[in-house]
């Protein structure tokens, strides 16, 4: 369970030269934040942070927003991030909810990755594939709608399947079990480590619209 309060943790996610508030930023007009024209993508729910600071490390030519609720969370990654200037990377803190009131017609790419499944059934419009987030993911994409997915949770993966069918979505590549697959430049998040490790297989499957 992710603790919600860790004492300063919100002054040090905030007075980080990577944050971005935003309140600040007003929707469509991202790509002046960066000063380039390159694609935005985004991980809802970046955790600790290592996947989208590998991602934007490798990758200079694409800009980078990882999103996360919970400054204790958040606060990870800003550390990681003490020593190093990487242009093309930039956190925010906010509830995925609030994606569509955030951005508008900008975003290239969405990553989730290890999403909180919510298991109960009374809880399936919390998950971040329920066709209510796909709704409002499909207000902030610039063109074609464009999801990356990665669970170790069969029944959100499968869920999820049938959601992105359902919701029109192609499927453009699967794995049932990444780690045996032939999928080239993978990187990992700190949760996809600890359970791989454990020996649980990594559901991924990219989709577009």
């Amino acid at each position: 369970m992710r603790l919600k309060n860790v004492r300063g943790a919100n002054d040090i996610v905030i007075n980080s030269p990577y944050y971005i508030d935003s309140k600040t930023v007003p929707k469509g007009n991202y790509k002046q934040i960066f000063n380039n024209n390159n694609p935005i993508q985004i991980e809802i729910g970046t955790g600790k942070g290592n996947f989208i600071i590998q991602k934007a490390i490798k990758n200079p030519d694409i800009n980078y927003i990882g999103i996360e609720k919970y400054a204790s969370v958040l606060m990870r990654a800003i550390q990681k991030l003490d020593n190093d200037e990487i242009p093309n990377l930039k956190i925010m803190m906010f509830d995925a909810n609030d994606i569509n009131e955030v951005f508008a017609s900008e975003i290239d790419t969405i990553y989730l990755n290890f999403s909180d499944p919510w298991p109960k059934k009374r809880h399936a419009h919390r998950r971040l594939t329920n066709y209510l987030f796909l709704d409002k993911y499909k207000q902030i994409f610039i063109k074609e709608n464009h999801i990356v997915m990665k669970t170790d949770n069969r029944h959100l993966f499968e869920y999820s399947l049938k959601s992105f069918v359902d919701n029109d979505f192609k499927i453009v590549d699967i794995s049932l079990d990444l780690y045996n697959d032939d999928i080239k430049d993978n990187i990992p998040t700190e949760y996809e480590t600890k359970f791989h490790n454990k020996g649980n297989p990594i559901y991924m499957v990219e989709v577009k619209k």
